[in-house]
């Protein structure tokens, strides 16, 4: 080999050394780069290339953080498009619900307080007489809602002839004591004045039960006990008067009963009349409280008879009679003073054409 070959051989391994070192300290240059904070002095610079792989790094650096900046941006616009739609969307249905729930509230209150629901009391000098003056003038602003239908209230049916809630038999006593309190508490459907009209049905007629009284006030709480459960059962609509005589003079039942007759009928249009003695209590409420064809008599087994008529023909205790046979015969008669008599009169009564339809 010739000194020239040499040299060239040497001088191609000296190039080559110097690329492989050329890398090497790239790739350790780069390293250090990447670890040493920005703007450090420490950058180790191969002759020829290590500039050119350190500025392709950096290049790349800062199109990765570019690209985040940018994917963040777009993500906080999402965010915040996000956030105006949920606001303008719960805007408007909130708008929608408060002129429902205004309307309702306010259609409430005039019905409450009684006059339109624009007019405002708790104004200086406003009178309920103003707001009638100027009524001709907000009425004309008030349009009915189209298509609007007012609601339809269901038809009430007739009672039935035998209630589908009786019981039958009852067990009476007159052991515990009683109180017109809880006669109040057992019976929260009784308006004042003792009376009831069926809430599901409409009733055939209209009843007005009629006691004649005088210091019986225990015999009373018992028959409004056991009497106001029974005549609910058999969808009764009734009204209750107690008849009571003053002083101590001889009791005249017939005047009593004659005189609750006329005092029912001020009070309301009554078309059956149930004449009671305060002491009777039906033992069974299939012992229907009203009127029939014929003038009723209620009591015709008494316990305190044996469960027998006392004799032929007697009519007292309980007995119903409807307006018109009322009429016909004329009452009861007032010439009775004591015990018994109108009773039998009335047994005996015809009815202006010589018949006796009780018989």
């Amino acid at each position: 080999m010739s000194y020239k070959s040499l040299v060239q051989q040497k001088g191609n391994a000296f190039i080559e050394e110097r690329r492989i070192a050329c890398h090497l300290k790239v790739i350790v240059g780069a390293s250090v780069q990447q670890s040493r904070p920005r703007g450090g002095t420490d950058r180790v610079n191969a002759p020829g290339c290590a500039a050119g792989a350190t500025g392709s790094t950096m290049t790349r650096l800062m199109l990765g953080r570019t690209l985040e900046r940018i994917c963040k941006a777009v993500l906080l616009l999402c965010l915040v498009h996000f956030v105006i739609m949920m606001i303008l969307y719960f805007d408007v249905y909130s708008q929608r619900f408060d002129q429902i729930f205004s309307r309702f509230n306010n259609g409430r209150n005039a019905s409450r307080n009684g006059h339109h629901y624009y007019y405002n009391l708790s104004r200086p000098n406003a009178t309920y007489a103003s707001y009638l003056a100027t009524a001709d003038q907000l009425l004309p602003t008030i349009r009915p809602e189209g298509n609007h239908t007012p609601p339809t209230t269901k038809p009430i049916p007739p009672c039935p002839e035998i209630p589908p809630g009786l019981v039958g038999r009852l067990l009476i006593e007159f052991a515990s004591q009683m109180t017109m309190e809880r006669v109040q508490k057992e019976n929260p459907n009784v308006t004042e004045g003792g009376k009831y009209t069926p809430p599901d049905c409409r009733a055939k007629q209209k009843v007005a039960i009629i006691i004649p009284f005088r210091h019986r006030d225990n015999h009373l709480k018992y028959w409004l006990h056991y009497l106001h459960p029974i005549l609910r059962r058999q969808k009764i609509d009734y009204g209750i008067y107690i008849i009571t005589q003053l002083g101590e003079e001889t009791f005249n039942r017939a005047k009593l009963l004659n005189v609750g007759y006329t005092e029912a009928l001020k009070d309301a249009e009554y078309d059956c009349f149930i004449f009671s003695d305060v002491d009777l209590i039906p033992m069974d409420d299939r012992n229907l409280y009203h009127c029939y064809d014929q003038p009723r008599h209620f009591a015709i087994a008494m316990d305190k008879f044996g469960f027998r008529l006392p004799y032929a023909g007697y009519f007292g205790g309980v007995s119903g009679l409807s307006k018109k046979q009322f009429l016909k015969i004329n009452g009861f008669p007032n010439e009775y003073w004591g015990w018994g008599g109108e009773d039998d009169d009335i047994y005996n009564s015809p009815c202006g054409d010589g018949s006796f339809p009780w018989v």
